[in-house]
């Protein structure tokens, strides 16, 4: 499944060149600092073991990357990826105190790495951002070993039509917050944009059984604000 925005030549690239060194701070004000108790409830939900094995895509700064080591005491091997040249290296900054982190330059949709490598792939408002959906999932499912298990966090489509109606006027106003913030709007657009054509819960779940993922499932958070989906290689 292939996405109109996201193939438009550059674009995704051109957003994230613009947003990147102030990345961490604008999810903290457009969330209102809400986005690290999702990410955190992510961690929770794979409930990780000591040596366990993540691939973390469209890794951005490193933020599930952190907490998983944290929750296993530093103990497991992550692998960060992110297409971002200049979201890698603040990741790696941010970072620097965590030794068991591997960074690659990357796309979702062809990762450079051997079958069947992890226990975990995570991707974090990141999957609406990938040119094809399909391509991005065969991906995930190729490098986890049989028996590990998929987590997407996503925004997704609110349940609430009162909750859906506050949140599609707040949303106008993140543009002008990213002016403020960044010195640009466009990239913020393109968030909206992207949220809005992103698909719903049923149909990522769909995708994720085309694409041989087993006992999916999905977890609602903030009124669906955003979601988990989850499933596993078997």
């Amino acid at each position: 499944m292939q996405q109109y925005l996201q193939n438009k030549k550059g674009l995704v690239q051109s957003v994230f060149n613009k947003v990147y060194n102030q990345y961490d701070l604008m999810n903290d004000i457009m969330s209102l600092g809400v986005h690290r108790k999702w990410k955190k409830n992510l961690i929770n939900m794979m409930n990780p073991s000591v040596n366990n094995t993540l691939i973390d895509v469209a890794c951005g700064t490193g933020d599930i990357a952190k907490i998983f080591l944290e929750t296993v005491s530093k103990n497991s091997e992550i692998t960060c990826v992110d297409p971002n040249l200049g979201m890698v290296e603040k990741g790696k900054e941010k970072l620097k105190n965590f030794k068991n982190l591997r960074w690659l330059i990357s796309s979702a949709e062809a990762l450079p790495i051997s079958d069947n490598k992890f226990d975990f792939y995570t991707i974090s408002f990141g999957l609406r951002n990938t040119k094809d959906f399909n391509k991005t999932l065969k991906e995930a499912y190729r490098v986890l070993k049989p028996g590990g298990r998929f987590l997407c966090l996503e925004f997704s489509k609110i349940q609430n039509s009162n909750l859906n109606f506050i949140y599609k006027n707040y949303s106008k106003f993140i543009p002008v917050i990213g002016k403020i913030v960044v010195g640009e709007k466009e990239p913020y657009e393109y968030l909206i944009k992207s949220i809005e054509n992103f698909v719903n819960q049923e149909e990522l779940i769909d995708l994720m059984e085309k694409n041989n993922f087993k006992k999916c499932k999905y977890r609602n958070l903030s009124g669906g604000i955003v979601s988990i989906h989850s499933g596993w290689k078997i």
